[in-house]
């Protein structure tokens, strides 16, 4: 079993910035690849940023130049740095990851539940 838990969620006014934390724990021998993803009420969930495990980062068109992703392998941990933030960044972030159980075994796409991000004055 694997587990995604998102923090770091909260309320924030527009021009603020949140940093988001992924922390993955369970069966896990190696994490391909770790995806930030959001879904704004109404609307269907988008990809925000994606990071592999070299370290090679995209970007939606609206995440670009004002949120940065990273990771850390050791800890098991993916980051959102969101900075700039704006009302339309406004939804709950989930995390993905894609995990394998054991050496030279298939990899599997895992959720959080996810952290809500409002944006407000």
């Amino acid at each position: 079993q694997v587990q995604l838990v998102e923090s770091g969620g909260g309320l924030v006014q527009p021009g603020g910035s949140l940093t988001l934390t992924c922390a993955a724990s369970g069966n896990i021998f190696s994490i391909a690849a770790w995806g930030w993803y959001r879904q704004a009420p109404g609307k269907e969930r988008e990809l925000v940023a994606g990071i592999t495990s070299d370290g090679t980062a995209n970007y939606s068109d609206s995440a670009k130049g004002r949120f940065t992703i990273s990771r850390d392998t050791a800890k098991k941990s993916a980051y959102l740095q969101m900075n700039m933030l704006k009302t339309e960044d406004t939804a709950v972030y989930y995390c993905n990851a894609a995990v394998s159980g054991y050496a030279g075994s298939y990899y599997s796409q895992h959720w959080g539940l996810g952290t809500q991000v409002t944006v407000s004055s």
